[in-house]
């Protein structure tokens, strides 16, 4: 469970019965407390980054298996279920979906004032982690849930979501504190995803030279860039990165242009940083930093095939069914030795044993 990355799931419509989230909040409630108190705070972190654990809880929750509601509302839950615990337990919940994720920032400082830690560095991670997952990796879903939880020692991890209307799939993105040496190299250890996407990916490893020429072209004034755009649109673009005019507004560009020099960022983490750079921003200054000094960046899905037990028709490889026996008896001790209402474990074995079934 040390594997971070990226879900892919199928985008369904409805919301969770009343009946089932009131019964998920207390259940997300007592499995959390008890690995705190089992196994520490820093492994809730790490097992809610994981992808393939997230997916099992909220099996365990009793919530659909594999549609993208599985995310918003477990942490949702999981938020709801920790109100009143935060000081005592150590483990603080912001943000949420749509425009509660745009409070996370709020909520972080509130949160840190309590416990007389200083707020900037997790407001910085909330921020940058988002404008990562949504202009840095252009793979077309756009963010619209952002989870940000954390320790009162500052350590956190990030579950967020993207979904793309073209199709009506959605991609959720896992982020530990732990495993960042780097916001904009490679920050995800591990990608889960059946179909791959023409992307443009500006943190993969083989980017570094499109980074450091974008955060360049920033720095510099915005005449020379936007003379290089110019005859950007006439050029024979391979098909794998087509720019129409569309793409790139000059007015809209000068404007951030001037700002980003203005700024005179060192390096592309610090231009990312920058308030009104987004994806287009980024895209325009990939594609002139290639046409002036010649450095391409990746268009390298990131996702690729990762299964934690194998797949029923034995794609990637067949079911491992000792080690999902093993998953199975883990959880199962997990749940019978929490502190729970004897109807709710109960109902969470019953659900447990539907699920390994």
């Amino acid at each position: 469970m040390s594997r971070t990355g990226f879900a892919y799931l199928p985008l369904h419509g409805g919301k969770a019965p009343r009946y089932l989230f009131e019964r998920m909040v207390p259940l997300s409630r007592e499995i959390v407390i008890f690995l705190a108190s089992e196994f520490g705070r820093e492994e809730v972190l790490r097992r809610l980054s994981d992808p393939y654990w997230f997916q099992a809880f909220g099996c365990v929750l009793g919530f659909d298996w594999h549609s993208s509601g599985l995310t918003t509302t477990v942490c949702g839950a999981l938020k709801e279920g920790l109100r009143g615990t935060e000081n005592d337990l150590g483990i603080f919940v912001a943000g949420g979906k749509g425009a509660t994720s745009r409070r996370t920032p709020a909520e972080i400082t509130t949160a840190c004032e309590g416990i007389g830690r200083d707020p900037e560095p997790l407001v910085y991670a909330s921020r940058i982690s988002a404008k990562v997952d949504n202009s840095a990796i252009q793979d077309g879903y756009q963010l619209y849930h952002h989870s940000f939880v954390f320790t009162a020692k500052g350590q956190w991890c990030i579950v967020q979501q993207g979904m793309s209307d073209a199709t009506s799939m959605a991609r959720r993105y896992h982020w530990l504190s732990d495993n960042v040496s780097s916001y904009v190299s490679e920050p995800h250890a591990a990608i889960c995803c059946d179909a791959t996407a023409p992307t443009l990916n500006l943190v993969a490893k083989e980017s570094a030279e499109a980074r450091s020429a974008s955060a360049t072209l920033a720095a510099e004034k915005p005449e020379a860039t936007l003379e290089a755009l110019r005859h950007l649109p006439l050029l024979d673009m391979p098909r794998r990165h087509q720019v129409a005019r569309i793409d790139i507004d000059p007015k809209y560009l000068k404007k951030i242009l001037l700002r980003t020099y203005e700024k005179a960022p060192a390096d592309f983490e610090s231009l990312l940083a920058i308030e009104g750079v987004g994806a287009k921003t980024l895209r325009a200054l990939a594609l002139t930093s290639e046409l002036i000094y010649g450095t391409r960046a990746s268009h390298r899905d990131p996702a690729r095939y990762s299964f934690a037990h194998g797949g029923k028709d034995g794609t990637p490889y067949p079911v491992d069914r000792s080690t999902y026996d093993k998953t199975i008896e883990v959880m199962h001790h997990a749940l019978n030795g929490a502190k729970i209402d004897r109807s709710e474990k109960l109902k969470a074995f019953r659900r447990l044993a539907e699920f390994a079934g």
